[in-house]
């Protein structure tokens, strides 16, 4: 009896490209079941976690009386941060400032300044905010849940009344 007769069978039961599939998935079962890796999550043990503060930066914000947003903050002290459209949790309001609007007006030199905005009614405003919370410090920077927090990472900020994206300018890790 041949091994391999005149139409790719083996044995005369079995087609040779039957057999490798076959074999192939038998091999990614084997490799995702006994070899799994790692687990995609960058949760480690034994990462050291200190405490952080985050400037957050919000530009544009439309808001009608952004001193009663700045008062709520003040009172409620916390607010729920989303990082990368991953929920974090709660963390601290250390301070909230409103910064001062301003427009370019070209001078007749050729140069531009920046001057305070003299339009009342416009219904934006800007905000620096601080914020405080736990990070795991990893090799790669700073971790809040598990997203990493840079400078430029695009932070949502939720609260009972308000729902708006900043960007983080400043990262401290506290020693």
């Amino acid at each position: 009896m041949k091994i391999l007769d005149s139409k790719g069978r083996l044995f005369g039961k079995m087609s040779i490209l039957d057999l490798g599939a076959a074999l192939v998935i038998l091999l990614v079962v084997v490799g995702i079941f006994f070899f799994p890796g790692t687990s995609g999550s960058i949760a480690q043990i034994g990462v050291p976690t200190k405490p952080i503060e985050v400037d957050v930066v919000v530009r544009g914000l439309s808001i009608r009386n952004p001193q009663e947003l700045i008062k709520e903050f003040q009172t409620r002290k916390k607010t729920n941060i989303i990082i990368r459209n991953q929920p974090y949790g709660q963390v601290e309001i250390k301070s909230v400032r409103e910064l001062p609007r301003s427009v370019l007006v070209p001078q007749p030199d050729g140069t531009v300044k920046a001057l305070p905005d003299p339009r009342k009614d416009i219904f934006s405003t800007d905000l620096l905010i601080t914020l405080a919370g736990n990070a795991r410090i990893t090799e790669n920077g700073p971790v809040l849940g598990n997203s990493k927090i840079k400078v430029g990472t695009p932070v949502e900020l939720e609260g009972l009344e308000y729902n708006f994206n900043a960007s983080a300018i400043d990262l401290r890790i506290k020693s």
